[in-house]
């Protein structure tokens, strides 16, 4: 069987050229694909946010754009706080406390009793005081009642000393009762409930 057809003209691409298949790759950069768009992004982003490469931030008409902070965020510390409860007060604790707070109240009360009666009599009071006394109470065979002599700073010391003894003693007790007591009630409703919090 003969060709009628005679001869053929030649596709110069496939005759010179190599096969599809065995084409090199175009020289550039390589790198992932991106397909083509049909919209460009302003700022030249690419697609779901993504920054091409060798790019550091999104631009906007050739300016570097910078990322603000947020403005509803939170900038003052959260003060940390804490719910306690006194559950038991140590009734022997109580007490030297107690103890030693009543003996500074006695020495401030004697040493507070002796500036007053000096000041009292710098002023002269006890001198009038006493003298209204007398002429009220004296009479033609005695001189009445004398002040001077009764109210004497030996005296009004002694007399202080005696009370602050008293309220030394009365506090401690008082104070190691109200442990007990606060302990029983404790025991009922839970005892007092604190609140702590730092400072800020």
């Amino acid at each position: 069987m003969t060709d009628t057809r005679g001869p053929q003209p030649q596709y110069e691409g496939y005759a010179t050229g190599p096969l599809p298949g065995e084409r090199e790759p175009a020289p550039g950069p390589s790198g992932p694909y991106h397909p083509p768009q049909a919209y460009q992004r302003p700022g030249g982003g690419t697609q779901g946010g993504q920054q091409g490469p060798g790019q550091g931030g999104g631009t906007l008409g050739g300016v570097q754009a910078t990322r603000k902070p947020r403005t509803g965020a939170r900038t003052t510390p959260r003060t940390r706080k804490a719910r306690l409860r006194v559950a038991k007060a140590d009734p022997w604790s109580v007490m030297k406390v107690s103890f030693l707070l009543s003996i500074a109240l006695g020495i401030c009360t004697v040493v507070a009793a002796a500036i007053l009666w000096m000041v009292m009599d710098a002023m002269g009071v006890f001198t009038t005081v006493g003298g209204t006394i007398s002429e009220a109470t004296g009479s033609n065979e005695s001189n009445g009642f004398d002040l001077q002599s009764f109210l004497s700073l030996p005296r009004v010391l002694i007399f202080t000393s005696v009370i602050a003894v008293i309220d030394v003693v009365l506090a401690t007790a008082l104070a190691t009762l109200g442990a007990f007591i606060y302990n029983l009630s404790a025991g009922f409703v839970g005892g007092v409930e604190l609140t702590l919090a730092e400072d800020e």
